[in-house]
């Protein structure tokens, strides 16, 4: 059964990042043999991880474009589904790159400043593909990249036994956790194959894990090296994410999901329920929390989860979830309810709430969230699948200073400086920038600058 408490009881915990693991030594070693030894260390750690070990790791585009065709005609609702996803998360990742102006102002006379918005040249995207391959996350890590203009975006995901090995693989008894087929072709989960191929994969290689962070990070033989990384993953591909931070960017480092609710008695304990449960069955260690302010509701929730429980395919893992780390807070009030949720800085944000000024006013109220889902209609499961909005959001409390995965991670931002000459305002930039050079003792900078000074007064005196 969920824990019910009141506000009053929270302990300090909930409101820090959660921690399951140091892994940052196992880590470090992958990075440094990969960087050193590139397809031969891609190589070992395959066969010491994943269910094939190819001696190749690029996924020809040819395999891509046939998992496409084969998706359409054995699952046309999932195809039609991925393209669905692919067009929506399209038309928003190209409003938001709408509202990154590049621009070109005069602040003095004769002293233009400006700014630029550049696409990277090449974007790696991480896919897992551990119990349940997240095809969705293909679509929202590959999408923003194509908005943004990138020239090459470069997949990996962990490998799978080619069709062409499966025979090979039974009779040997490879192609399992532990004993993977050695020197088969490479190939990767069809599904997220055909989603690549849908949303515009540049190329595809069948590489998981810390490795393939270090392998887009650093290049290899066979992966190039890329300027962005995006995309979620375990512990190690988290810790691998930060530890390359610097030698290419990051998107951000995902910890475990984590969904708030805040729901008045317009709520259907039922809905609440399976949103809370949609959740908890991503993994043991999943975080659902729900705020109400009427102790009846949280007792009829708690009830209604325990029911859609007992018919739930991935009970185990949702109820482990829901014991360990899902909890029904009773606020005094919604303004208290904001507070918290201020204060926990969840990935996912729901506001349970009938239209009206009420609502209205608590979706003023809340600021730090990844993604916002305001009414009983906004399911935060559409934004994981099909709603236009990026699923890879901040985690952990990090949405207190950052927003979710968007077209913005894949453009840089650059800034321009055009001067004309003889005019007032490089003049006046020139000697203030000798005077605070002066002032710090930066005699180069100082110099640099006045003789711009001199140059204009050159010029003033040949006039």
């Amino acid at each position: 059964m969920i824990k019910i408490q009141d506000a009053s009881e929270l302990e300090e915990s909930f409101f820090k990042g959660r921690d399951f693991g140091d892994s940052i030594d196992t880590v470090r070693t992958v990075l440094k043999q990969v960087q050193a030894r590139g397809d031969a260390a891609l190589r070992e750690y395959s066969a010491q991880f994943d269910v094939s070990a190819p001696e190749n790791f690029e996924v020809p585009r040819e395999e891509l474009k046939a998992a496409a065709a084969k998706l359409e005609r054995s699952n046309p609702d999932l195809y039609k589904s991925l393209c669905y996803s692919h067009s929506l998360a399209l038309k928003f990742a190209l409003k938001q790159k709408e509202s990154f102006d590049d621009f070109e102002t005069e602040l003095e006379p004769g002293l233009f400043t400006g700014q630029k918005n550049i696409p990277v040249e090449r974007a790696g995207v991480y896919v897992p593909a551990g119990r349940f391959p997240l095809v969705s996350t293909v679509v929202m890590t590959v999408t923003p990249a194509a908005a943004a203009g990138v020239k090459e975006i470069i997949l990996c995901t962990p490998p799978r036994v080619h069709p062409d090995d499966q025979q090979r693989a039974r009779q040997s008894g490879c192609g399992v956790p532990g004993t993977p087929l050695k020197g088969g072709k490479p190939y990767a989960d069809e599904n997220i194959m055909a989603a690549a191929y849908i949303c515009g994969v540049t190329r595809l290689f069948a590489c998981g894990g810390a490795q393939a962070i270090a392998a887009l990070a650093f290049g290899t033989e066979s992966i190039p090296r890329t300027d962005v990384i995006a995309g979620p993953g375990n512990k190690f591909v988290a810790e691998a994410k930060k530890l390359v931070y610097g030698t290419a960017g990051i998107d951000m480092i995902a910890g475990p999901t984590e969904v708030f609710i805040i729901a008045d008695d317009s709520a259907d304990p039922e809905w609440l329920a399976a949103d809370l449960l949609a959740q908890a069955e991503h993994d043991v260690v999943a975080q659902p929390v729900l705020v109400v302010t009427d102790r009846q509701l949280a007792r009829q929730v708690a009830e209604e989860i325990e029911r859609q429980l007992a018919v739930l395919p991935t009970r185990a893992t949702a109820e482990q979830s829901i014991q360990n780390f899902g909890r029904i807070i009773i606020a005094e009030s919604l303004e208290q309810a904001a507070g918290i949720a201020n204060r926990k800085a969840p990935e996912h944000l729901e506001l349970a709430m009938d239209a009206g000024k009420e609502r209205d006013r608590m979706v003023s109220l809340v600021r730090n969230y990844g993604s916002l889902f305001i009414g009983h209609g906004a399911a935060e499961v559409f934004g994981d699948y099909a709603a236009g909005l990026n699923h890879t959001l901040p985690t952990s409390g990090s949405a207190r200073f950052t927003g979710g995965l968007s077209v913005r991670m894949f453009l840089k931002t650059v800034t321009t400086l055009r001067t004309v000459e003889g005019a007032s305002g490089p003049q006046a930039s020139a000697e203030a920038a000798g005077h605070l050079g002066d002032a710090e003792g930066l005699a180069a900078h100082a110099h640099a600058a006045r003789l711009r000074l001199a140059g204009h007064r050159a010029a003033d005196a040949h006039s």
